[in-house]
């Protein structure tokens, strides 16, 4: 029974899981307003994406729950989304469900498929499904992370192209927004958000700043210092965006061989335990049944 259970539970987070990703992959009004950003820079039109499903309709009931309970919005998980790239009120009251709605699929699994032991099993089961979003969102995040990380590079090279052209240093942070739309949507996305708080009245190093604070990459923040300072102190943008812009390249160089470096030790205890093991037992089983026979012969 125990069994059907964990099947059972495991198929309800799943469908859980899968509609909460589903509607938060969906295109939003946040990446139609971005595209309208991206669009006001380009010649070529851009088509902002349109979505049939309403995510304000759905995160509705959360909401209204959360208000009657006399919730407020909790500043650290609007944190954490708007640092996963869901910036919206209404995703807070998706995650928010989400955490409310797995507790209450497994305890109903729980009831309809264990018969021994149901105390336990429910004890087991609540904490799991709550916390479950919480790891998808840290998931989220640090994936996040690592494509701004691995993009910032190629935007650098991008945007010095953009002002030894002619461009001022806002139009070609916008230029390149739009530019990387398609290929680095992350680092695109944190871009035009830029654009966005200048046009809503901030100033630009409070703007850089932000996104700094939003993305938490010590390369991202290296590159808001730099600047910071060439605007205080009025030095040759484009000459210091190609000179951060190798740094980094050689950086993430120097990292990758880092990381095939350590694959050596790594595989040592896959060697030991699974592959050495499966390699005595083709080379050396033959012949100790050859010998144990060849004994039991004599004797």
């Amino acid at each position: 029974m125990s069994i059907q259970f964990l099947v059972a539970f495991g198929l309800a987070l799943l469908i859980s899981l899968f509609a909460l990703f589903f509607v938060l992959s969906r295109p939003s009004k946040e990446r139609a307003l971005l595209a309208e950003v991206a669009q006001s820079g380009q010649r070529a039109p851009v088509r902002a994406a349109r979505s049939w499903i309403n995510l304000e309709l759905i995160s509705k009931p959360f909401g209204q729950i959360r208000r009657f309970l006399g919730g407020k919005g909790d500043p650290a998980i609007a944190r954490g989304l708007a640092r996963a790239g869901y910036r919206f009120p209404y995703h807070v009251d998706l995650f928010v469900g989400a955490k409310l709605t797995l507790p209450a699929l497994a305890g109903v699994a729980v009831a309809a498929f264990v018969q021994q032991n149901v105390v336990f099993w429910f004890i087991a089961a609540l904490p799991v499904a709550f916390y479950l979003p919480e790891f998808w969102l840290s998931r989220a995040i640090q994936k996040r992370r690592e494509e701004i990380r691995l993009a910032l590079p190629d935007a650098l090279d991008l945007l010095a192209i953009c002002m030894e052209a002619g461009l001022g240093l806002d139009q070609a942070i916008m230029k390149v927004g739009g530019e990387l739309a398609i290929s680095h949507p992350a680092l695109s996305q944190e871009l035009l958000q830029i654009t966005l708080e200048q046009r809503a009245g901030s100033s630009r190093v409070a703007a850089w700043r932000n996104m700094a604070d939003r993305v938490e990459v010590e390369s991202i923040r290296s590159f808001v210092n730099m600047l910071v300072q060439t605007e205080r102190f009025g030095t040759p943008i484009s000459k210091s965006l190609a000179i951060f812009s190798d740094s980094l390249r050689t950086q993430r160089r120097q990292q990758a061989e880092e990381n095939a470096a350590k694959t050596t030790i790594k595989l040592v205890l896959p060697l030991v335990f699974f592959i050495m093991p499966s390699i005595f037992v083709v080379t050396i089983a033959p012949a100790v049944l050859t010998i144990m026979k060849s004994f039991g012969t004599v004797l």
